[in-house]
Order: C-alpha cells, then structure tokens, then sequence
C-alpha cells in the first residue's frame, strides 16, 4: 500500500528543518512546499532527501533546488532530476555558488537538452578509457584536457567538453577517438619538428601576406600526410577514421592538389615536404578543401612554447641524470681512476620499419656498451619525437651540481600553488563525495617534490644500533630469495609426504576415504614483486613516530636489497585539496644508495593527511609496472585527516573508494598502523584482514619487516 502524499503543512515544518539557515534570514518554505504538496509521496520523499543531502554542502544551494524542483519534475523523471542535481553540484563545486545557483535556476534548459543526451557524450564519461588509449601509443605520456578547441600542444591533448556530432553515442565516442588519434599522430610523426635551417613553424606561416590563411593550408596539408602516415601504421584505426568523415562530407582536393598530396603519402614524406607544398600552393586563390570532422586545429605558438619548455628542462635533466649515471659506473669500476673529462654517451638505433615503436637504442659510455636507468631512456625517447635524433651536446654530462631541479619540472614545487592548477607539474583527481554517491571532478591538485636530502648520518646510526637485528633480517630473507619450495600435498610429486600418509591412514582407520595428495613437489618460485611504501608525513607523526617511521624504513631497504624485490617510498602531506603533496624518497628505478638513505633521513613532519587523492596517484604508478604481484603498504599514525574538512566519515569513504579502485588495477594494498583506534575504521577501509595495529611505537621498526615478509610469502 503506498503513502499517501505529505501535506502542505507537513511540507512546509519539514522544508523548516532543513533550510532553517536561509529561511531565518530573508525566505519562508510556503512557496517550495505549496507547489510540492500536489506531487505523490515518491516525489515528495525523493525531493527531501536530496535536499537534506545538499544543504550538507550549502544551504543556499539547497532553498534554490527546493524551489525548482516542483518545476524538475513536471519536465523530467526521476532519473533526469539526478542528473540535473549532480550536474549543478559540480558547477558548485568548481565554479562557486553564483554559477551553482545559476544552472539550478537553468532546469527548462536543462530538461530540454536532456533528450539529446542520449547520444550526447561528455569528456567526463570517455576520458578515462581515452587515457588509457593514448598511453598505449607510441611516444611521451600525454594528457589530456577537455577544451573548447580541439588541438595539442606536444603535452597535452585538447578535445571538446561534449560530443553530439553523430546520433549515437557509439559513434561520438569513435569521434573522440578519432580526434585523440589525429592530434597523437601530430606529435609522434613530426608536425612540429623544425626541419634544419629554418626557426619556427610560426615563422614560417608568418612569413606569408596572410598567416592566418597560411596556417590552415599547412593543417591541411600536414592532414593529409598524417592520414597516410596512419594508414600504414593503423589501417583499421584509419578505416574508422574515414567511415566518420564519409558520414559528414567526401573530402576531394583539387586537381593542382594531386601531386603534392601524392607527395606527402609517400613512406618517406616529412613536414619538410608540408612545407615545400604550402609555398607551391600558397599562390592559388582556389578554395581550401573542407577540414575533416576530427581535425580540430593547429595552434603554433602554443605548441612551440609547449616545446622550447620541454627542451630546455630535458636538456638539464637528461646532462644531470647522465652525470649521475657516470658516477655510479665510476664508483662500482675496478681499477684506476678515469680521467677527468665529462664522459660521451653515444646512442645508435635502427629505423622504424613502420614508424609506430619507439626505437630500441643500443647505448655506450666512452666505448662501453650500458643499460642507463629509466629516466635517461624516457628522456631519450621524448627528445627524439622533438628532433628526430639525439642531439650531441645532449650527450655529455653535467659538471658536479651544475643543475638542481626538481625532475620534471623547470621551476620550484612550491610554486605550482601561485598560479592555475593545470600547470606543468601538477595533477588533477577526482575525489569521493559518499554523500551524493558522486566524483568531485578535478577536485584534488598533487605534486610530487623531491625530498631535500640531509646531511645527517642517520641511517648508520640506525645500522650501528639494530646491528644484530639486520644481520637476522639478511639470513631469513635471503632463504625467501626464489629458493627451491617444497610444495605438500601433492596427487603426483617427487617424493613421498609422509605427514600427508600418516593423515591419510588415519583417515582411513576411522573409516574416512583416504586422500590421494600423497607427495610432493620441488618447484622453484622466482619473485616478481613491485611494492610502494606510502609513509604518512603528516603533523600527528612528529617525535617517536617520525623516529619510529624512519628507522622501519633503513630496516626494510636493508632486507629488500637482499630479497630483490623492486619497492619504492613515497612520503605523503598537504594541506587543504589544493596542496596535495607527495615526497620522492626513493623510485623503483634507484639503487638504495647515499642519496636515499639521506632522504630516509630527511623525513619530517608535515601537515595533514589526505590519503584518497595519494593512493590514487601512487595506483597510477604501480599500475604502469610490470610485476605478478602489486603492493601498496602504508605506514600511517592515523585516519585521514584535512584542514578542509576531509575527516570524520567523508575522509573515510574517500580513501576507501581510492583503495578499491587500486584492487580493481590488480594491486594489493594493506595499512600498517599505530593507531589505537585503527579497528574503528581500517577494517571499513581496507578489509578486516588488510591492516596490522603495532600497540607500541618502539616496536614499529622490529615488525614491519617480519609484517613484509609474511605479506609476500
């Protein structure tokens, strides 16, 4: 039997209670509530709860839905009302309460574009698996960025905020793959790669009587080689490329086209030949051939500020990364001294058969064949899509501290926080508001920093202190180094169980069926391990914790050196969403040597705890290595906690959505914690059976190794 409506005044004393902040300065419930009452029961209880669910953010956003919503649901369903709530909660949430209320007051609009959102997509609901798209090709991670423009700028790629070009969703979402597709294939195929003797590309189109003009014939030159260069690498990805565009228009060029785009499809065509066409072709005052549905636009001046960016910081980083490569070649070489002269990296590699891989270089060190770390290859790799080789004065290593940037950056971390979010060096995450069951997009800004190293000597102190306890360590984890294992219980083996027989006759005395795993079996069980310690650095660790943290740290990188496994440290702090902070104390690709232990020594307190947006980044690094096994173990003193409000019940939900995305990528997190409310809420977060309590801070440092080793056998 269902319920009957609610009243006017039953309405109106519950409108009361909601949005009592606003009402008791300037408004009354009568009209919400008079207009809600002639609406059955189902709507009614449906418009109060989402009302209280918003006045929990703001009450004002909540009296401007309650007095549109009568007008939400005579043009839409329930379904669409939601849609339309989270939609105008977004906009409060990354535009402020003006824009918030105003798309609250904007629900005709809304409703009436709703129909078309059935085949309408947004950025939103494609990026995540574009990403993944695009990180699959060929060349430097990109990332990208809904915009009003379609293009790129050699970082980032820009497709539009929403798609309804075509009539099906399937079909948007090949546009947008398509476009994703055309604007990679500009970066990876040489659209912005100054041909020798000439300055810029803005230079050049500059060079003509009308720029503009002049642009947009070298775009549509430069499309047409693309295309080509496309279809020999990705016939099928250039079969849907073109069923798109035969659905909006057949692109035919003009006959005194032919041979110059002839030209520019041939194998060994490059924007050399762009270029030679645009000056053939400039002249003629026929009419352009129409742009093709996925080819956005070609923005010079931002791409080469992109590039003359990313040059001069991988210059620096590839000369330090090259320096320090050399002195740990130095320090491991037997014999004499080499001379001090900077050391020649050389680099040779073949063509690309089909243009598509990344080349395999075949690196030497003054004549000496080396496997540089994976910084110098990323770097390699990125320099060679900018010149097409590497250049010579790349080659040779800085002098002793002749660069000390933050990698990846060409400025110091802290200043990412003065200007736009969006900036070089920073990232942005989604962020769980459990409340409306909902993502706050864009919602958290990180940036990793590199963690100044001390001077201090602390990790001998350490060593000199737990001599006996690591010379322990060493022997049990050496055993556990992909030894032999004798596998029980076994239906065919090598040898006979004689515990498993011994069960087995007894089992039979009793009258049981007897077992048939009666053996066992010598295998060899190689590791194949990655592992991130995510090190709480917030304010609450100051004193014993910080020590206690510290010195588990030294004791763990003492035994992983022995087991093999690859692991990485990360200390995590911040304050507030826009101040997310993660140090780099040590990355998969470092050795264990003086520059991280100096880090270990380094680690100090912070400020806060924001632990969602942290797992979802170090996920982000986890997922990119290849491993069986994924560990992600933090080491923590507390819940999360903010300055902004991220606590209580809201912080919890957050970290364990972060953690249950990280399982669906196939990783293993788990908490080690001295909390002594932990049991209150770790289990909510990360499973019953996925934490340890250490009831005492002095006992941190002897169990976190024992804690590892039965976590990974």
């Amino acid at each position: 039997m269902s319920k009957r409506p609610l009243t006017f005044e039953q309405l109106e004393h519950r409108l009361e209670e909601y949005l009592d902040p606003v009402l008791s300065t300037r408004r009354t419930a009568e009209a919400p509530a008079q207009a809600l009452s002639i609406f059955s029961r189902g709507q009614q209880d449906f418009v109060l709860h989402w009302i209280s669910v918003i006045v929990r953010t703001n009450s004002e956003m909540g009296y401007q839905f309650a007095s549109q919503a009568p007008d939400a649901l005579r043009l839409m369903d329930l379904h669409g009302v939601e849609k339309w709530i989270i939609q105008f909660m977004d906009v409060y949430d990354k535009q402020g309460l003006y824009p918030g209320c105003a798309n609250v007051q904007a629900v005709e609009q809304f409703a009436a574009d709703l129909h078309l959102r059935e085949f309408v997509l947004n950025f939103e609901d494609v990026v995540s698996v574009l990403e993944h798209y695009v990180h699959g090709l060929a060349g430097r991670a990109l990332k990208l960025q809904p915009n009003e423009i379609v293009y790129t700028d050699t970082e980032h790629l820009y497709l539009p905020r929403r798609l309804r070009l075509f009539r099906t969703r399937q079909k948007n979402f090949g546009l947008y793959k398509a476009m994703a597709s055309h604007l990679w294939a500009q970066t990876w195929f040489g659209t912005f790669r100054v041909p020798e003797g000439l300055v810029s590309l803005v230079n050049v189109c500059g060079s003509y009587a009308d720029p503009e003009r002049a642009t947009r014939l070298f775009h549509a030159l430069e499309t047409a080689r693309l295309n080509a260069c496309i279809e020999r690498g990705l016939p099928g990805l250039y079969r849907e490329m073109m069923a798109l565009q035969s659905e909006q228009a057949e692109i035919r060029y003009a006959t005194n086209w032919t041979d110059a785009v002839h030209r520019l499809q041939a194998p060994d065509a490059t924007v050399r030949d762009t270029i030679r066409a645009l000056q053939h072709l400039y002249a003629d005052e026929g009419h352009l051939p129409p742009p093709f549905c996925f080819q956005g636009r070609l923005m010079l001046e931002s791409a080469e500020a992109a590039i003359r960016a990313r040059q001069d910081r991988e210059k620096h980083a590839f000369h330090e990364n090259l320096r320090l490569m050399d002195h740990k070649l130095e320090a491991n070489a037997a014999g004499p001294a080499r001379a001090s002269i900077p050391p020649r990296l050389q680099a040779t590699w073949p063509p690309s058969q089909d243009g598509l891989h990344d080349p395999q270089i075949e690196w030497t060190l003054d004549g000496r064949p080396v496997t540089p770390p994976e910084e110098i290859r990323a770097l390699s790799r990125s320099i060679l899509q900018d010149f097409g080789e590497i250049p010579d004065e790349y080659l040779v290593a800085a002098g002793d501290g002749a660069y000390q940037l933050v990698p990846g950056s060409d400025q110091p971390a802290p200043s990412v926080w003065e200007r736009a979010y969006h900036e070089e060096g920073a990232w942005l995450y989604n962020e769980w508001d459990f409340r409306r069951q909902h993502y706050r997009k864009d919602w958290c800004v990180l940036r990793e920093i590199e963690l100044h190293p001390s001077e201090e000597r602390y990790v001998d102190e350490v060593l000199s202190r737990y001599r006996g306890l690591i010379s322990g360590l060493r022997r049990t984890f050496e055993a556990l180094r992909g030894e032999d294992r004798i596998l029980k219980k076994q239906i065919h083996g090598d040898d006979i169980d004689l515990d498993a027989v011994v069960e087995a006759y007894a089992d039979m005395h009793v009258g049981l069926e007897m077992s048939e795993r009666l053996f066992t079996k010598h295998r060899n069980l190689e590791r194949d391990m990655a592992v991130i310690f995510m090190v709480d650095m917030s304010g609450s660790t100051k004193g014993w914790i910080n020590d206690a943290e510290r010195e588990a740290l030294v004791l763990l990188c003492e035994a992983l050196e022995i087991l093999g496994d690859r692991y990485a440290i990360y200390g995590f702090s911040g304050m507030t969403r826009k101040r997310c902070e993660l140090y780099r104390i040590k990355r998969f690709d470092e050795h264990y040597a003086d520059p991280v232990k100096r880090r270990i020594a380094a680690i100090r307190p912070q400020d806060y705890t924001r632990m969602g947006v942290i797992i979802r980044h170090l996920s982000g690094l986890l997922a990119d290595v290849e491993a069986r096994t994924k560990l992600l173990i933090t080491l923590s003193d507390g819940k999360p906690d903010d300055y902004d409000g991220y606590r209580g019940e809201y912080g919890i939900e957050d970290t364990r959505q972060a953690l249950i995305e990280a399982k669906h990528q196939g990783i293993f997190p788990f908490c080690i914690t001295i909390d002594t409310e932990a049991h209150d809420y770790l289990p909510r977060m990360y499973g019953a059976v996925n934490y340890v309590l250490i009831d005492e801070v002095r006992k941190l440092p002897l169990k976190v190794s024992d804690i590892y080793r039965h976590l990974t056998t």
